[in-house]
């Protein structure tokens, strides 16, 4: 999809709205390939700086506008929830982030994290709740994880061997994580211990998340949010070090009661799409409601949901390409499923959204996946920046004359299959979309 032309499209179409209603540095630097990799590039630099300890709030609030700059860019491909995620772990930091040169390590008052806190909350209570609200019968019954471990968007190897497990167990697992969501969060307004038995709990969560599927940087950036429940002797022991007792740059009167202002602000606005996923948006005062329209280009104050509806059967597109029409061969891709025998991997942080997409395209159809028309236009032109994100490429790397999609029923091997070397079976469903030639194509 890109960029260039969706920006020339929106600017024809929003007029001078478009800066403000798509947020991103393109429309002053371009849009080309280049301009995005050297985006991308420069956000790797701020996170160098961070990890450095070298000018962390402009550093901070630059990986901000970097990332919000590509996610804008991205369109579909950078609209996963975790995206959302981290602009606004992102811009909740910026209250965290010390304003100069090297912080050190030194203590944090619990004024600035008191939003990520609440941000905490509002991830894993939302999670819960609309597994609940939603009405999917299979989160009611318990019977969700009976299908979850090969019906999520890249599974894992590990994952085969947790599905073997006794429904018994898949149901004790449910109520386990849907009290990790809905009650454990409340903790972080307890004592000391309780708040840190409840950082320990969800960072458990996501450990067990992580371990059964493939979430790119989702688990840790929820793990890094976890940790800020814990205080800063608890992270000394960790750490092997102790903060300073006493900030030289501690803040003055004015300088205490704007940082309270600011997170006060910060607050209201992580909590208000909270109160209107549960509440109901209509609910919501006139002027809430119109500050997050007015904000809601950010993306940065956002509501979540993530498993809301279980999927129970899993439809997966093969792609394949022929010279007459008659002879086809398939092409591999890196991470999704595809041929039956290969074992689903790790991917640790690594988040390929082409992978991903390919995912939702099986679920929602061909007519309402837009883009997928033009990936098989650019697998006929033979477009090496579209045949890179690929395996396995037949015809020797040249492009085909005809290409075609087609719809299978992938479930996790049966024992018995597993043991002879496959991890899928696998039924052909018939066509996911027309056959598209050379003439169509372009």
């Amino acid at each position: 999809m890109p960029t260039a032309q969706y920006l020339d499209f929106a600017s024809r179409r929003l007029g001078p709205d478009a800066w403000w209603r798509l947020p991103t540095i393109c429309w002053v630097v371009g849009a080309d390939t280049t301009t995005l990799q050297v985006l991308s590039a420069a956000g790797v630099v701020c996170g160098c700086l961070l990890l450095l300890d070298r000018i962390p709030g402009l550093a901070a609030s630059s990986a901000w506008l970097l990332y919000l700059s590509v996610a804008t860019a991205g369109q579909v491909f950078l609209a996963f929830q975790w995206d959302a995620l981290l602009l606004e772990a992102g811009i909740l930091a910026l209250a965290v982030a010390p304003w100069r040169t090297r912080a050190g390590l030194h203590r944090t008052s619990v004024v600035p994290l008191l939003p990520i806190w609440l941000l905490v909350l509002k991830l894993h209570l939302l999670s819960g709740w609309v597994k609940l609200a939603g009405g999917d019968p299979t989160w009611r019954d318990l019977t969700a994880l009976e299908y979850h471990y090969w019906t999520t968007c890249l599974p894992v190897w590990l994952g085969w061997y947790v599905a073997q497990l006794p429904d018994v167990v898949h149901r004790a697992s449910v109520v386990v994580m849907l009290a990790a969501e809905l009650i454990v969060p409340f903790g972080l307004f307890g004592p000391r211990r309780v708040r840190h038995a409840a950082a320990w709990t969800m960072i458990a969560l996501q450990v067990g998340i992580a371990a059964t599927g493939n979430y790119g940087f989702f688990n840790l950036l929820t793990i890094a949010l976890c940790v800020t429940l814990l205080d800063d002797d608890a992270l000394g022991r960790l750490l092997s070090r102790r903060p300073r007792p006493d900030d030289p740059g501690r803040p003055g009167p004015i300088a205490r009661g704007l940082g309270l202002a600011v997170a006060a602000v910060l607050a209201t606005l992580v909590l208000l799409p909270l109160v209107a996923r549960i509440g109901g948006g209509a609910r919501l005062p006139v002027a809430a409601r119109a500050v997050l329209e007015a904000l809601d280009p950010l993306r940065s104050f956002n509501g979540y949901g993530l498993f809301a509806n279980m999927t129970t059967e899993r439809p997966e597109i093969v792609i394949e390409g022929s010279d007459d029409g008659e002879s086809w061969q398939a092409y591999e891709f890196r991470w999704k499923p595809g041929d039956p025998a290969r074992r689903p991997p790790f991917l640790l942080l690594h988040m390929p959204r082409l992978d991903w997409q390919m995912w939702f395209a099986a679920l929602q159809g061909y007519e309402r996946s837009y883009w997928f028309p033009a990936l098989l236009r650019r697998l006929l032109e033979g477009a090496p920046d579209v045949t890179q994100l690929l395996a396995h490429v037949p015809f020797s790397g040249r492009p085909p004359r005809y290409v075609r999609a087609l719809a299978y029923d992938y479930q996790f091997a049966s024992p018995a299959e597993h043991a002879r070397g496959l991890w899928w079976h696998r039924d052909l469903l018939g066509p996911y979309s027309p056959v598209v030639s050379v003439q169509q194509g372009g």
